[in-house]
Formats: C-alpha cells, sequence, structure tokens
C-alpha cells in the first residue's frame, strides 16, 4: 500500500503538526494532512496509519480524521459495525502502549462510532458487555483502566447532543440507552470501586471509577438538558429498576468510604455521588420506611464527617460538602429531619460549621450560599412542623443571624485595608439570595 511506503514522511509531518513553532507552519501541515478528513474513502488508509505506526502524533491524526468522518458523513451500518470491532480489537492490543492522548481520541472514535450506530445493528448495543469482556475481566490493571475509561466515555458520549443530529435523534438514542445499559453500567461501577477499595487499588482506577458512578448518577434521565449548576431543579428522576442499589445501605458507605480514604479529586467526587444520591426523587423508594432509613444513613454520615472534620481542610471538599448539606433540606421535610437518630447533634454540627463559614468569608464565600439556603428552608418549614421532636432552630438560627451580621460588618474595614480583598457587599445578586 502506497501510504505504508509514505511512512516515515508521513510521522514526520504529523509530529510539525503538533510541535510546529509558527503558525505559517502548522497551518501548511494541516492543509497537507487535511485531505484524510475529507472523504471516506479515506477510512482504509487512516486504519493502515494506526495498524503500523507508532509515533503517537500519527496516531492522533489518523484518530482525529476518523472521528471526523464518524461524525460528519453518513456511513453504512457495515462500516460502523466493523470500526466498533476493529477500535475495540486495537484498544485490547495496543492500548496500554499509547499515550494518553491518543487513548483519549481512540475511546472516544469508538463510542461515537457506538453511538450513530446504535439503531443499525443489535452488536452496537453490545458494548457494554463487550467493554467487560474486552477489558475489565482481562485482570491487568492497564486494562482495567481502559474499560473504565471507555464506559465512561460512552456514558458521557450518549448523554449530550452530537454535531449534526438533531434533539429528536439525540433522545431517541439516550432513552433507549438509558432504558438498556445505563443501570448496568452504573452496577459496574460499584462493583469497580468496592474492588479497587479492598485491593488498594491505584488512584488513576478510583479516579476513572468514582467519575464513572457520577457520570451514570448526572445522566439526563428525562431529557430536560439542565446544567447542573442550576440548583433549582433538585431532584434525580432515577428510574424505578435503580430502586434495590439505591436503598442497599452498603451503596452509601461505600461512597462515604472513599471519601475519609482518599483526597481531591477523588474526595469531591464522592461527594458529588452522594449529592446525587441524595437527590433522588422521592417515589423511588419502596415505602416510606425505606425513604427515611436512607435518610438516616445520609445524615448521620454527613454527621460523622461534621464531627471529625475529616477532608473539610480542603475547599474543594468543603464546597461539595456544603452543597450535600443544602440538598438534603430540598428533598427532605424538616419533620422528617428532626425524626433521624442523632438529629439534635447533627444540626449543632451544621449549625457550628455555618457559623464558622460565615466568619471565614475570604475562604468559604462560595459555600454559604448552600449553607444559609438550607437554614433559610428549614426557617421556612417551622410552621408545617407537627409533633414533639425539638427542631433546636430558636437556639441555632439568632446566632447565626449574628455571625452573619457581625461578619459583613468587619468584612468592610479588611476591604478598605486591603483593596485586593472581594467585597462581598458590593454583589447585590448575592446579597439578595443571602
Amino acid at each position: 500500500m502506497e501510504i505504508l511506503q509514505q511512512m516515515p514522511q508521513l510521522e514526520a509531518m504529523c509530529e510539525r503538526l503538533y510541535t510546529a513553532q509558527s503558525q505559517q507552519e502548522r497551518m501548511h501541515v494541516e492543509q497537507v494532512l487535511g485531505v484524510f478528513g475529507q472523504s471516506i474513502d479515506h477510512i482504509v488508509s487512516l486504519k493502515a496509519i494506526l495498524d503500523n505506526t507508532t509515533s503517537p502524533y500519527a496516531q492522533h491524526m489518523a484518530a482525529t480524521n476518523l472521528l471526523k468522518m464518524a461524525t460528519e458523513h453518513s456511513l453504512s451500518a457495515a462500516v460502523r459495525l466493523e470500526m466498533k470491532q476493529y477500535f475495540l480489537n486495537y484498544l485490547d492490543s495496543n492500548g496500554e502502549s499509547l499515550q494518553h492522548f491518543v487513548v483519549v481520541q481512540i475511546v472516544q472514535l469508538l463510542c461515537r462510532t457506538v453511538k450513530l450506530g446504535w439503531f443499525d445493528h443489535e452488536s452496537q448495543r453490545t458494548i457494554v458487555e463487550d467493554t467487560k469482556c474486552a477489558f475489565l475481566e482481562k485482570g491487568t490493571p492497564g486494562h482495567y483502566l481502559l474499560g473504565l475509561r471507555v464506559l465512561n466515555t460512552l456514558v458521557q458520549e450518549m448523554n449530550v447532543a452530537t454535531p449534526g443530529r438533531t434533539l429528536t435523534q439525540q433522545r431517541k438514542t439516550a432513552i433507549n440507552f438509558r432504558d438498556t445499559c445505563l443501570f448496568k453500567v452504573f452496577q459496574l461501577a460499584l462493583i469497580a470501586l468496592q474492588d479497587m477499595l479492598s485491593k488498594g487499588a491505584d488512584n488513576r482506577l478510583k479516579e476513572q471509577g468514582l467519575a464513572l458512578a457520577s457520570q451514570c448518577l448526572s445522566y439526563d434521565f428525562v431529557g430536560t438538558c439542565l446544567d447542573d449548576s442550576s440548583e433549582e431543579i433538585c431532584t434525580i428522576q432515577v428510574p424505578s429498576s435503580w430502586r434495590p442499589v439505591v436503598e442497599e445501605p452498603s451503596t452509601l458507605q461505600l461512597l462515604l468510604d472513599y471519601y475519609k480514604t482518599t483526597a481531591p479529586p477523588l474526595s469531591n467526587v464522592a461527594l458529588e455521588c452522594l449529592v446525587r444520591m441524595a437527590s433522588v426523587r422521592r417515589s423511588l423508594f419502596t415505602s416510606e420506611q425505606e425513604r427515611l432509613a436512607f435518610l438516616n444513613r445520609l445524615v448521620n454520615g454527613t454527621r460523622e464527617i461534621l464531627r471529625t472534620k475529616q477532608g473539610l481542610a480542603e475547599h474543594d471538599n468543603y464546597h461539595e460538602f456544603c452543597r450535600l448539606l443544602g440538598r438534603l433540606k430540598t428533598n427532605y421535610q424538616l419533620s422528617e429531619l428532626v425524626a433521624v437518630d442523632n438529629y439534635v447533634d447533627w444540626i449543632q454540627q451544621v449549625a457550628d460549621l455555618t457559623i464558622n463559614s460565615l466568619n471565614s468569608w475570604q475562604w468559604a464565600s462560595s459555600s454559604v450560599y448552600y449553607l444559609l439556603g438550607l437554614w433559610s428552608r428549614l426557617v421556612s418549614s417551622v410552621p408545617y412542623l407537627k409533633g414533639d421532636s425539638p427542631s433546636r432552630l430558636d437556639a441555632n438560627v439568632p446566632q447565626i443571624t449574628q455571625a452573619y451580621i457581625t461578619s459583613r460588618l468587619e468584612s468592610v474595614g479588611l476591604v478598605l485595608q486591603n483593596s485586593l480583598l472581594e467585597d462581598m457587599l458590593d454583589n447585590e445578586e448575592q446579597l439578595s439570595e443571602q
């Protein structure tokens, strides 16, 4: 094949593409190599490059152009199916020796090919089982990492719109994936996390496992395409088939254990997963008793963190932990919270954390929003509280109010002394929210 005879020159040109010092040189190389992405006739040549080069630059160039063709051109079902199998085999044979940026591109190429061919043939829809067999069951850390990466990218790819695809096409594929595969992926993530925790696996593996669990819990279950940064929509519409895993006590405990035994970024991803778990819809649970048992585990898990302060010196952990506390009142009534075990100690610990956050406003200003939102919703619920269980709000809210006013007044003097400090009182939107 002619492409093989030109491989040394091609590899040199690909290296220049990524390492050229001048913009003019890079544009010239892009123009020359751009021919590979213009026609599906070049698929054979690009696969030949992948099969015969050890240059990461040539590998990345080939994968990039294959991704471009898979996305922009209408390939036949047979071609897409053959490409899926080819990329699985390629990652199986070469994945452990590839540079990270090449792996990322080829994994995305595999997942994009599968997504676009989802309804071509049933063999496309066996990707989860294929990944399990090809990577997760191989027994080597490198293959295991590849398998988790493939599943991570697959869930992400299914959850976001692909250029050139209509919203209807996107939802049809995403919903079918949700109904047939997503729960299997979430179960694989939990099994992997449990296995890695017991064996003391490498942090790269743990990071992929936690990211996979977070991707599954962050899936757009109902097609609303909402931004996760919005705190207004706080209920996660997990399908009923997930009920046994959500109700299983070991699921929450596993995520709490990961928080306790890791550092950022792993620990705050574990907290992100807990935020999502705290947000599952009320109707998911078998009964009110199961739901309150779940709340008990959440409250006492956060109480233990509040008591020991473990990990809260890390800003990322602190911020995500405050989000978790805020979500508890969003999804549960005050009457349900006061009924949990150790509520009085928990609410006192939360009050102490809030006061410390207000006094440490230079460090925790972005996290205070969630804590003040929690107290605001707690106070709003007092008129509807029935029964004899003490809420302890009467003792804590005045202290929090005093700390809020005092800290804001003290900030004025500090800002006047140091103009580099952020003036919280200048932010009218933030003030109105608080």
